[in-house]
């Protein structure tokens, strides 16, 4: 990955109750030029998976095991966040029910950060890649394109980012504030307006010039991704 900001701003939360460990971990993970949120509890990392979109959670393994399984398999509900556990637990039952719960990786603790570091790495490898297909309707998320029918729809920009963030999230209502927290960097600079702009962009350049109807408004509520129709 190597340091610096990405362009393409990669998300990554840290439940941790160790504050040092976490602090270690969220320190390396800005070297390799990830953005981070860190939090010491699972409750919490659930209110940050409420309001902001990650690419990869690190959740300590430790507490609780009815509230880790808990959190693991409503994480996995969002088919593209990455799920490592960090456990001092070192029995493959726990670990083979985890991963059957939907974590991607377990690590045991006490473990080298290098390794860590590289497995996060790999598991966002190629996420640059990623390409979502409904239908007719592609959306090519390395390249900032949408095609239907394979025709391009010119739709660029946050107005871009707004539809992959919907799309990613498909039939589920996703709210403005949201939506400002998951695509930029400083939400509380911007007003809520310029989603409204975004989505007419996405009105315009996909919904009306290939007649089809991607993008529902839900009233006081905020938009969801609706093709194809349910």
């Amino acid at each position: 990955m190597g340091s610096g900001v990405k362009e393409d701003i990669v998300r990554i939360l840290i439940i941790e109750p160790d504050s040092k460990l976490l602090e270690r971990i969220r320190e390396r993970l800005i070297g390799e030029g990830y953005r981070v949120d860190e939090t010491l509890s699972i409750k919490d990392g659930e209110i940050f998976l409420g309001y902001r979109n990650f690419d990869l959670v690190i959740v300590d393994g430790d507490g609780s095991q009815g509230e880790l399984f808990s959190f693991v398999h409503s994480a996995r509900q969002d088919p593209y966040l990455k799920i490592v556990v960090l456990s001092s637990d070192h029995s493959e039952k726990n670990e083979i029910k985890l991963l059957k719960l939907g974590a991607d990786d377990y690590i045991r603790k006490p473990f080298n950060l290098e390794l860590l570091v590289a497995r996060v790495n790999a598991h966002l490898r190629n996420r640059e890649g990623e390409v979502l297909r409904y239908g007719d309707l592609v959306i090519d998320k390395g390249e900032e394109k949408v095609y239907f029918k394979g025709v391009e729809s010119g739709l660029r920009g946050k107005p871009f980012e707004v539809f992959l963030h919907l799309a990613q999230h498909p039939h589920q209502v996703i709210s403005k504030e949201q939506l400002l927290h998951a695509i930029w960097e400083e939400p509380e600079m911007v007003t809520p307006n310029v989603i409204e702009v975004a989505i007419n962009q996405i009105r315009k350049r996909v919904d009306k010039h290939f007649k089809i109807d991607t993008i529902e408004t839900i009233r006081r509520r905020g938009y969801k991704f609706c093709y194809p129709k349910e």
